[in-house]
């Protein structure tokens, strides 16, 4: 059977398409970090790889021979919530099942067994390490998964426990533990009972130092698809690695879904001889978003946390600043993997830009009533963008208070109910295209629409720009400054035509005054104003 994309769970190398895992951080420093018996932290976003790289490190340390290394996941503790009494119960089996399994050590489960209703769940976690360390003819290393997982007094106990011991390491304690999860200790918030906060850097003081896992850069990413085509000889068209690039910033998970989507998904493809086009891949893109995979559905369920809106919300709404967001907020958004901010604060990537609008409407897009794509089909298959914008202007008028009232992100409410409108209109049958960010006090989309409905997206295309402006200050000096805008915007994407929405969020201005459309032309380019 030939190797594949990997999008579910550790990379195999034997079965899946892979990046070695040690190039992806310093390993040399990780490695000085052992030997100075030091304790640290290794972070990422999901699904970036973590558990892989850490599998290989634990496999590297122990054919070196000088430590014995164990991986455990102790995630399956986050049951027990804030109950210490159950969840260090939990930690210390899945402890002592991977001391088992990947050390062939059954003495720390046979001490666990013996000692675990004797000694108190305050207490059980270090004297069981303390054993191993003990018992065992090299100094060990423990790497514990998904400790960000716990909450609550499990979560304090087991850093306190962890704590506890660090000063008779490596005789009577472990020579270096590795905290790994999706946040940085110090990121930790730690509900007490009676409603105290703990952070993770009061409760775990020793860490000494804080290791990011990155994206696969740019060669990566190719030389990742490119195994596919040296075991299959099947070809992939030049232009889709710019694409891939842009669309994932080397995000691990985004990058193999989309290798497997285009490769196995699509069933085509799976004739190798098969050239696989840009097409294909945009296709692909687009299968990959709509069908909500985990990986994004968790990723939109960040956006719910109050730490995250402040920074999604001004990149949404084209924000110039960041209003009361504290610095370590946008460190935390960054480590989920949300946003870069270099070399400008930005979305991540691509996929991200477009899923995250599509997840924060998608119950305004399956309720919108009384829509349909055939309203707007012209005779020439085209779609006839006066009439959707006009009736985008009259439900906007009727339905724009309620919804931005029972918004999460209410600062981008007029952007993402324009965005959840088309996205209902275009129905599959197209491409809805957006850029924003900080600073730009502009949305920008772009509609890709099929004007042959037997070659669909892989014939000619209709493309209209649409730009979108909060009003703020004089009307027709923000006018002026849109055209200039929508004409670039529209000339760089080899736009048919152009449409400049200024939307009035002054609740005592009247909708008779807020409603118009009129004709405009800036460097010879017609361009349809439009208020709302």
């Amino acid at each position: 059977m030939e190797r594949f994309f990997n999008n579910a769970g550790p990379t195999v190398p034997k079965d899946h398409y892979h990046i070695d895992p040690l190039h992806r951080l310093d390993w040399a420093e990780v490695q000085h970090l052992i030997d100075s018996k030091r304790y640290f932290v290794l972070h990422a976003p999901r699904q970036t790889g973590k558990t892989t790289t850490l599998l290989a490190m634990m496999e590297a340390i122990n054919e070196e021979g000088r430590y014995s290394c164990a991986y455990a996941n102790i995630e399956g503790a986050q049951a027990a919530r804030g109950d210490e009494t159950q969840g260090i119960p939990a930690a210390c089996n899945a402890i002592a099942r991977s001391i088992d399994y990947y050390l062939k050590n059954s003495n720390i489960r046979e001490w666990l067994h013996q000692n675990i209703n004797i000694i108190p769940p305050q207490d059980i976690l270090s004297e069981m390490l303390a054993h191993w360390a003990q018992s065992s003819s090299r100094p060990v290393i423990l790497f514990l998964d998904e400790v960000d997982a716990l909450v609550g007094d499990t979560l304090i106990s087991l850093l306190r426990q962890v704590r506890s011991g660090y000063a008779q390491r490596p005789e009577a304690f472990p020579q270096s533990i590795v905290l790994c999860g999706v946040r940085d200790v110090r990121d930790y918030r730690i509900h007490q009972k009676g409603g105290e906060i703990i952070t993770g850097g009061s409760a775990f003081n020793i860490k000494a130092e804080s290791l990011r896992m990155g994206n696969f850069n740019q060669d990566e990413v190719q030389t990742l698809w490119l195994q596919h085509t040296e075991e299959t000889g099947q070809v992939f068209e030049d232009a889709i690695f710019p694409e891939l690039w842009e669309d994932t910033r080397g995000q691990p998970w985004l990058v193999n879904a989309l290798g497997y989507e285009v490769t196995w998904k699509n069933k085509a493809s799976k004739d190798r001889s098969k050239k696989i086009s840009l097409e294909d891949y945009l296709q692909a893109r687009e299968n990959l978003i709509l069908s909500r995979a985990t990986h994004l559905d968790q990723l939109t369920d960040k956006l719910r946390e109050p730490r995250v809106h402040g920074v999604i919300s001004a990149l949404l709404a084209g924000e110039e600043t960041l209003k009361q967001v504290q610095d370590d907020d946008l460190q935390y958004v960054e480590d989920l993997g949300l946003i870069q901010m270099r070399p400008s604060l930005s979305i991540s990537n691509r996929i991200y830009m477009e899923v995250i609008p599509r997840e924060l409407t998608w119950s305004v897009q399956v309720m919108i009533s009384n829509q349909e794509t055939a309203w707007y089909e012209k005779d020439d298959h085209s779609l006839d963008i006066p009439k959707l914008l006009q009736a985008f202007q009259q439900f906007f008028r009727e339905h724009s208070e309620i919804w931005e009232d029972g918004f999460d992100y209410k600062e981008a409410a007029p952007q993402l109910l324009l965005q959840a409108f088309l996205q209902r209109i275009l129905n599959g049958g197209g491409r809805l295209l957006r850029e924003y960010g900080l600073g730009r006090k502009r949305t920008d989309l772009i509609i890709e629409w099929p004007l042959d409905p037997q070659m669909g997206m892989y014939g000619p295309l209709q493309r209209v720009v649409i730009e979108l402006k909060i009003l703020r200050g004089d009307l027709e000096k923000t006018i002026q400054t849109g055209l200039g805008q929508t004409a670039d915007y529209a000339d760089r994407a080899g736009a048919d035509e152009a449409h400049l929405i200024i939307f009035n969020r002054d609740r005592t201005v009247s909708w008779d005054e807020k409603i118009f459309s009129r004709q405009e032309s800036h460097q010879g380019r017609r361009i349809t104003v439009w208020g709302a």
